[in-house]
């Protein structure tokens, strides 16, 4: 009776084993991958920065291991590396069908050298990060990502009556603030009530702009009781020559204020 017993559980051993095998086989991609391959890829993305062709190349070698055998995880993970990428999701829908959705970093400003912010506070690294355009050049520490981009939005906001823009905004490691303007003029503002000593001097650029056809250069915001302006040099008139070789030549200081 007990070599009976024996027979019966290797058979059903057996029996469960051949049932088994070609199931793990197919959901590992052993085999029968070309019985139930992935014939459509299917993929919404904006395709600003992502490319069709390389989100292809990024999927390829896990879609030959068949339909049931595809591993989702890797996939996405495969696509995310991809430079531009924020997020991906992705799902199989049957018979034949693997279908991707990928969003895409939106950068809102430059940091640093080679770097950019995103939409979503995120800093990352692309080849062609210096070529894009139309964005403001921030920098500073980067566990200090919010408070120059709070900076920068204040700012920009104080200028917009004055029609200036804010391009760059640098926070030092010593935490000393500077910005430059649209029109090239440079405010360097210090470490002490950066937004109080800045709101002084843009409430007083209309009267020290008054009668002036440019602005300023240089603008140092470091004192306690007051601001240093530097103006650009104003070319004198040349006097009219007495003879073919003579010359005059002139020179105007910068003026601060």
């Amino acid at each position: 009776m007990r070599g009976a017993s024996i027979t019966r559980l290797l058979a059903w051993l057996v029996a469960i084993a051949l049932i088994a095998l070609p199931v793990v086989g197919v959901l590992q991609g052993w085999f029968a991958s070309d019985r139930w391959p992935v014939r459509t890829l299917q993929v919404q993305a904006e395709f600003r920065h992502v490319g069709a062709d390389e989100l292809r190349q990024a999927v390829l070698p896990s879609l030959r291991s068949g339909f049931f055998a595809l591993d989702l995880d890797k996939v996405r993970d495969e696509v995310a590396r991809l430079p531009w990428v924020a997020r991906v999701e992705a799902r199989k829908r049957w018979p034949d069908t693997l279908e991707l959705r990928v969003l895409e970093l939106h950068p809102v400003a430059h940091w640093g050298h080679g770097r950019l912010l995103g939409r979503d506070g995120r800093l990352f690294s692309v080849a062609d990060a210096d070529a894009v355009t139309g964005l403001p050049h921030l920098s500073g520490p980067d566990d200090r990502v919010a408070d120059v981009v709070d900076f920068y939005g204040r700012a920009q906001q104080q200028f917009a009556p004055l029609h200036l823009r804010v391009d760059v905004v640098d926070l030092s490691e010593r935490g000393s603030w500077a910005v430059r303007l649209s029109d090239g003029g440079a405010v360097v503002i210090g470490r002490d009530q950066p937004q109080q000593r800045l709101a002084r001097f843009i409430a007083v650029m209309p009267m020290l702009l008054q009668g002036r056809t440019g602005s300023f250069v240089y603008a140092d915001l470091r004192y306690s009781n007051g601001f240093a302006v530097k103006w650009p040099v104003a070319a004198a008139p040349v006097a009219p020559s007495s003879g073919p070789n003579a010359s005059a030549k002139t020179h105007a200081p910068a003026r601060d204020v």
